[in-house]
């Protein structure tokens, strides 16, 4: 056998004319034929290997891409002893821990005998935009997973092992649910990385609020029951007659009237979870069909004060380079127009996506663009009125689990005179656990009340009179 010092002798001289090779190559061979070979080299390897390698990433295109979305819940808590570092969380009240590897790890996985190879792989990017300070850039991240296989069992990952996946993200989904409430959040935000310009995140939606609890008139509350049972057991007939599977909801109102809740008990309601949309951070029409590509079906997407959130209007105006520098709207500014809004809620984009459920929140009814309010955009207008005594009584109810009281006469006949919202009625209620003592202080509040704005009442008839108009026809 040869010595240690003939071996590292030779490795030296090896290493040396490698070098030696190297320089030469570098100041003889172009750029470009070197590339050439190197390219063709590393091909040549790669035609020997048996392994395949399947790219899934989290887009297509403009649209999520639904594989990666299964594969994501599939591998879900999976690990291996190949798996390196984990993620660990626990959900705001939640009472489990879940465990999955974290960032650029593997895992491997078994079905029907043959292993499979994971990464889930995050690499950084970097997005150039315009701002008012001029070009800048800023990084961001791509994600995607990376499975590993031989070749010979290509056809069974794409007839069985996908479809098997695809199931099972379904069933895991199904188990899991757990209803969301969703903001858009920009990459300007570090610590939320995406590889979008503007990206969806949640938080698990606690919101107790049900129609049991909502205080609303009971007919108006079975007639959006009723409504929303037959949106979502219709989508073969939306198919048939050449609609979008959608539904517009409108609604109208003082502060403090329960629109926020509506919007809750809906959710509840349906097992939909919810996309809260604020229009004053989308730049431009583009964006905003990006943004609202990535919400998921079988949800709420909620506008809203969308009177004062958001100037709608064609700006061709403000838009007009020719306008003085001071006249020009900033690069910061949002240039989302009436027409390009419009053509997501019923153009050609609305069907991209189903049981999708939109709601519009104004206190200002009358200040919307009248293009906003027609049949086919907002189908269902609501107006959500001062507390009647039917909602009263729900409060009460709810507050002080007191379902008769000898004030009650008393109490809502002041309600037909002095305005007064759910919101406040509760307000008074929470103050004190005895019903007596609590009705007392809420008598004491509408004679307040009663005083202090006598003749907004004929203003809120003739808004109950105009729902009531619109909900019959």
């Amino acid at each position: 056998m040869p010595s240690v010092k003939t071996i590292v002798s030779t490795a030296a001289s090896v290493a040396a004319s490698t070098m030696v090779v190297r320089s030469l190559l570098r100041d003889l061979v172009p750029y470009e034929l070197r590339y050439y070979l190197f390219r063709s080299i590393q091909g040549f390897f790669k035609s020997l290997s048996a392994e395949v390698t399947v790219v899934i990433e989290e887009y297509d295109g403009l649209a999520s891409n639904q594989i990666y979305k299964a594969v994501d819940l599939y591998l879900g808590n999976k690990t291996s002893p190949t798996t390196r570092s984990y993620r660990v969380c626990l959900p705001v009240k939640g009472t489990k821990m879940s465990i999955s590897m974290a960032k650029n790890q593997e895992v491997t996985d078994v079905f029907q005998g043959v292993n499979f190879k994971w990464r889930q792989i995050t690499r950084e990017v970097e997005l150039k935009q315009m701002t008012h300070e001029g070009r800048q850039s800023q990084a961001s991240e791509v994600q995607y997973y990376q499975l590993k296989f031989h070749k010979k069992h290509k056809d069974l990952v794409f007839n069985s092992y996908f479809p098997f996946i695809l199931n099972e993200g379904y069933n895991v989904q199904e188990a899991q649910k757990t209803l969301k409430l969703y903001t858009m959040q920009s990459d300007n935000f570090r610590g939320f990385p995406s590889g979008r310009e503007h990206s969806w995140h949640s938080v698990n939606l606690h919101h107790p609020s049900t129609f049991d609890t909502l205080a609303m008139d009971l007919g108006l509350k079975k007639t959006i029951m009723e409504d929303l049972d037959r949106f979502v057991k219709r989508k073969d007939y939306y198919g048939r007659v050449g609609k979008a599977w959608k539904r517009g909801y409108l609604l109208y109102g003082p502060p403090g009237t329960g629109k926020s809740s509506l919007v809750a008990a809906m959710a509840n309601y349906l097992n939909f979870s919810i996309y809260d949309l604020e229009l004053t951070n989308i730049s431009h029409n583009s964006q905003l069909r990006k943004v609202l590509l990535a919400t998921e079906n079988k949800s709420i997407l909620v506008v809203e004060d969308i009177d004062c959130s958001l100037e709608l209007k064609d700006q061709q105006a403000d838009n007009d380079t020719s306008a003085p520098i001071g006249k020009r709207p900033s690069l910061r500014q949002s240039r989302v127009t009436l027409s390009g809004f419009l053509n997501f809620i019923d153009g050609l984009w609305s069907s991209c996506g189903d049981a999708r459920i939109i709601v519009f929140t104004t206190n200002h009814k009358e200040k919307l663009d009248p293009a906003l309010l027609r049949p086919g955009r907002m189908d269902m207008h609501i107006h959500m009125s001062y507390c009647t005594p039917c909602g009263f009584k729900t409060l009460v109810a709810n507050y002080l689990s007191t379902t008769d009281h000898p004030l009650f006469p008393e109490i809502e006949e002041l309600m037909k005179s002095a305005l007064i919202t759910p919101a406040e009625v509760g307000e008074q209620l929470l103050k004190n656990d005895d019903p007596d003592i609590a009705l007392q202080g809420l008598l004491g509040f509408l004679h307040t009340k009663r005083r202090e704005s006598p003749q907004m009442q004929v203003n809120d008839q003739d808004h109950k009179r105009d729902s009531k108009e619109k909900l019959e026809n």
